[in-house]
């Protein structure tokens, strides 16, 4: 999406303080912390919500290889104990609308 603040940091037309990324995610500090580290893990490719997944081989396949970069980034993070949180629609809390998993920790 040509306007999505994700998908312009993905692109690097936005600043980001990048903690990892690989093929398919990208993972870097948010710029509004609700946590002494709250990071953002967020695929490379536009959905726009985390229902938008197909709930086929496909959408598994999409959604194991985001969350197995969650616990890479939470390992690199060195965090022992943390939240992971994704909100889903603009009824479950959803402000940028590309789907993100928020990584809360370091209490």
């Amino acid at each position: 999406m040509e306007n999505c603040v994700f998908c312009r940091i993905i692109r690097g037309e936005l600043p980001s303080e990048q903690v990892y990324a690989d093929a398919n995610v990208i993972a870097f500090h948010d710029i509004h912390p609700k946590a002494p580290v709250h990071v953002l893990v967020v695929p490379k490719e536009h959905a726009a919500k985390f229902s938008d997944y197909p709930g086929d081989e496909s959408g598994e396949r999409k959604l194991g290889s985001l969350f197995a970069a969650v616990n890479r980034v939470a390992r690199q993070l060195g965090l022992d104990g943390y939240r992971i949180v994704v909100n889903v629609g603009e009824k479950g809390g959803q402000e940028v609308f590309h789907v993100h998993v928020h990584i809360m920790g370091g209490w």
